[in-house]
């Protein structure tokens, strides 16, 4: 499998202070490599680096050292740019343009003849869900989440082989933030890799092959989100979903179980054990009772754990 981003010690050190004597470390020695096809996640906290990588792929400030390429060349190689994406996390275009102009400017820029961009223009805008009685709407009217969408349309216009996405779902609403995952996921199933940073973890977790967390600059974890959030190798829990049971008939036979955590919820509880053999006795606790199982689910590490132990 083809290797499309390849990043080799890569650092950046801004001068801070009047007189600019004093250097600040934003990015140290940072390595990693995306494969052709992934959805890539770069996650940490506000101030991690995560930004700072992805202006430093694009070419907007320049490394202290280090190295990178993307689809084979060196990051200082422009011609690179014609077959990549990029919507930052803050979108910001001409007030004055109207979405569709913006759109045939991009589309101008990429050597597209007119046809062609109009017709771009039609399938992405619908695509991102801006709807049609705003395409000819001056940008300066437009909501954040609106914003948003044109910025996402825009990084897909030249029907990109890798796209850069720095908190896509940043002011979208529960729907919208619905659409795009729907929207990345579908470039995947076209073969274009999706590198992408985000603080809604559900969104990686739902979206991403590969993960990177980093923490002051630093890469602390790496690899398959699947093989990350299964590391013990096995369940660390089991949930038990009962119904037509109280906390009350349960709570003082579950309190004898090492580990147990017990849940009230409308009309029935919710378990949790942490020995596979303890599944047995709560069954048969809820049945003395006159409980039903709805569902018993092993539960493994979720992102959020991950991330929280790692950016700590």
């Amino acid at each position: 499998m083809a290797r499309i981003i390849e990043i080799e010690n890569l650092s950046k050190d801004y001068e801070k202070g009047f007189w600019k004597k004093r250097k600040i470390r934003a990015l140290e020695d940072l390595s990693l490599s995306v494969d052709e096809g992934q959805i890539f996640g770069f996650l940490g906290g506000n101030g991690a680096g995560k930004t700072t990588t992805i202006k430093l792929l694009m070419g907007l400030i320049f490394p202290t050292s280090g190295t990178a390429k993307i689809l084979g060349k060196d990051i200082s190689d422009i011609s690179m740019h014609a077959k990549i994406g990029y919507c930052p996390e803050t979108p910001y275009f001409y007030d004055y343009l109207k979405a569709v102009e913006l759109m045939d400017y991009f589309g101008e820029l990429f050597g597209l003849d007119s046809e062609k961009r109009r017709q771009k223009t039609d399938e992405l805008l619908t695509k991102v869900g801006l709807e049609k009685m705003h395409w000819n709407t001056q940008l300066r009217k437009f909501s954040k989440g609106m914003l948003q969408r044109v910025g996402l349309a825009q990084a897909l216009i030249n029907d990109p082989k890798v796209v850069f996405l720095d908190e896509p779902m940043s002011g979208l609403d529960p729907i919208g933030r619905r659409e795009i995952r729907e929207l990345i996921a579908g470039l995947r199933e076209n073969g274009t890799t999706v590198f992408m940073s985000s603080h809604i973890l559900s969104d990686i977790e739902a979206l991403c092959d590969n993960v990177a967390i980093l923490r002051d600059g630093k890469l602390v974890e790496t690899g398959n989100l699947h093989d990350l959030l299964s590391q013990s190798g096995e369940a660390r829990s089991f949930e038990i979903n009962l119904k037509n049971v109280s906390v009350q008939d349960l709570e003082q036979e579950v309190s004898k179980i090492i580990g147990a955590e017990l849940i009230s919820k409308p009309n029935g509880a919710n378990v949790h054990v942490i020995d596979e053999k303890d599944v047995e006795k709560i069954l048969h606790l809820s049945k003395q009772h006159g409980g039903q199982l709805v569902s018993v689910q092993p539960t493994k590490q979720s992102l959020e754990e991950l991330f929280v132990a790692e950016t700590k």
